[in-house]
């Protein structure tokens, strides 16, 4: 299957630059980005009635497989910023997501595409295999956008 045709909701989730996200000039550290998008997924999902320590528990999650990152201003501390999920592909083991994290709404600070994966985590020794996501979260990830 090549992936679920999707109309593209918009998900928006606030976040605030701390300190600690900062460098030594006040500049967000690079890969601090990563993480107001990985909360900004897990905000969505969470929107949608998706906890992911509920399929942890069952061995299951999603990890990312694959980033494209451009920063094309810096956000500083204090910075009250917006980050966006738009869902750009559906498929049964991976979903590939648009983002971009924003100061004021408007001005792109970052833009980014994610691949994530759907992989059951075995026991511990195991390998680390891609699934298919259960029916129960695909049908929910396909009726939200």
């Amino acid at each position: 299957m090549s992936g679920v045709k999707l109309n593209k909701l918009t998900f928006t989730w606030p976040v605030r630059v701390y300190y600690e996200d900062t460098d030594a000039g006040g500049i967000v550290y690079y890969a601090n980005y990563l993480k107001f998008l990985e909360r900004a997924r897990t905000e969505w999902l969470r929107s949608l009635g998706i906890e992911q320590d509920t399929w942890l528990a069952h061995r299951l999650g999603f990890v990312v497989r694959q980033v494209q990152m451009d920063l094309l201003a810096p956000a500083r501390f204090n910075d009250e910023l917006t980050v966006t999920v738009v869902v750009e592909k559906l498929g049964r083991a991976s979903v590939v997501f648009s983002q971009q994290v924003l100061r004021d709404g408007e001005t792109i600070l970052c833009q980014a595409q994610i691949k994530a994966a759907c992989v059951n985590l075995g026991q511990a020794g195991e390998a680390v295999k891609a699934v298919a996501m259960p029916d129960e979260i695909f049908e929910v990830l396909k009726r939200a956008n």
